[in-house]
């Protein structure tokens, strides 16, 4: 819930946030993002979902794949 309580805090100033997060912690970006939607519906809104891995060089010198991702939270337009 830190995640999520800082997440609002910064959405109250900023017109967009963006969740990073790798590996093993994915989901927890996910139920941060789904988490802050619920909480904030419907003044928010997710924009851009970027997926990808990146290559890490382990402590043993080998080199790794490691999933990531990147989810936007923005406000949501006003209708017309």
């Amino acid at each position: 819930m830190t995640y999520v309580t800082s997440a609002i805090i910064q959405l109250a100033t900023m017109p967009l946030i963006t969740i990073k997060a790798r590996g093993m912690t994915i989901a927890h970006a996910v139920d941060v993002a789904q988490i802050v939607l619920k909480k904030t519906k419907p003044a928010f809104v997710i924009g851009n979902i970027k997926i990808g891995s990146e290559s890490l060089v382990s402590q043993d010198g080998r080199h790794r794949d490691v999933s990531s991702i990147e989810i936007s939270l923005k406000r949501a337009e006003a209708s017309r």
